[in-house]
């Protein structure tokens, strides 16, 4: 756990912003310290050579800069283009609280998985949820 936030109760996010090849855009949800392999979400999205995205589409889309990526800034993709990702281990591993960024990576900020779940759907971005065990 990183120091900083180990008194924190709940669970802490990895949160990353994708491309494929089709230039399909994702924002993918994590827990912090789960490895993630790129071919195998790719497969399982079937969103051929997934990859990161470079910072000035990650401008473009949800207004923030690399190291700030956060679910939060879904509201802010008014086209609905980004598809949202979560590990199922946020929304349903029994987590108090998922802490994220909130637009900033200065600040840590928790919300429960239910009103994470809420806000999605308020904003139109019903999550893929998957499994990363």
């Amino acid at each position: 756990m990183m120091p900083h936030v180990s008194h924190l109760s709940g669970v802490v996010t990895k949160n990353l912003f994708l491309k494929d090849k089709k230039r399909r855009v994702f924002l993918v949800c994590v827990r912090h310290d789960r490895p993630l392999a790129l071919g195998e979400l790719s497969r399982r999205l079937g969103a051929p050579n997934l990859r990161l995205a470079e910072e000035r589409l990650l401008l473009e889309k949800l207004r923030v800069r690399q190291g700030c990526v956060t679910p939060l800034a879904l509201f802010l993709d008014t086209e609905r283009s980004v598809t949202a990702v979560l590990d199922r281990e946020l929304t349903h591993g029994g987590h108090t609280h998922i802490h994220c960024h909130p637009m900033t990576n200065s600040a840590t900020m928790g919300i429960t998985p239910a009103d994470l779940l809420r806000f999605l759907e308020e904003t139109q971005h019903t999550p893929v949820i998957l499994s990363f065990d």
